[in-house]
């Protein structure tokens, strides 16, 4: 088996372990000429969720909630096929797996913290309002006709 690229870093010093990813290969649809009939070069890498050691305890509950619907049984699998090398389907699926957990595993958003519109404003806004009533008004009256 070829070397991989390296670990898949997920956030900061946490990454994917190769030993925990499982890895499934197939033939590939579209073009490819009588290529694509003869290598497995689809792509298909499945990583235990649920089971997994190497995510925080929290980002792993994060993760499993954000991604419950793409989980099957706790397994979350991510396809590529784009390429025609099985090597390169293989770097694009596990890129794609670690991107997909950094942003499952993310800290949510602040909450926004409302705030008020000032005073001044809203006067200057219905004092301006008042003055263009005004205009329109007075073009209703004789003369305008």
């Amino acid at each position: 088996m070829e070397d991989m690229s390296g670990p898949y870093v997920v956030r900061g010093s946490v990454s994917l372990p190769e030993a925990e990813l499982v890895w499934r290969f197939s033939r590939s649809s579209g073009p490819g000429g009588q290529h694509v009939n003869t290598t497995d070069t689809q792509v298909e890498v499945r990583f235990d969720l649920a089971a997994t050691e190497a995510l925080p305890e929290v980002w792993k509950r994060r993760a499993l909630e954000r991604l419950g619907g793409r989980l099957v049984d706790g397994v979350l699998s991510v396809r590529a096929s784009e390429h025609r090398s099985q090597w390169r389907n293989r770097e694009a699926a596990a890129v794609r797996l670690a991107a997909l957990l950094a942003e499952a595993t993310a800290p949510p958003p602040k909450p926004r913290r409302p705030t008020r519109i000032p005073r001044g404003i809203n006067e200057r806004r219905l004092r301006e309002k008042k003055q263009r009533s005004e205009t329109k008004r007075g073009r209703s009256g004789r003369g305008w006709q």
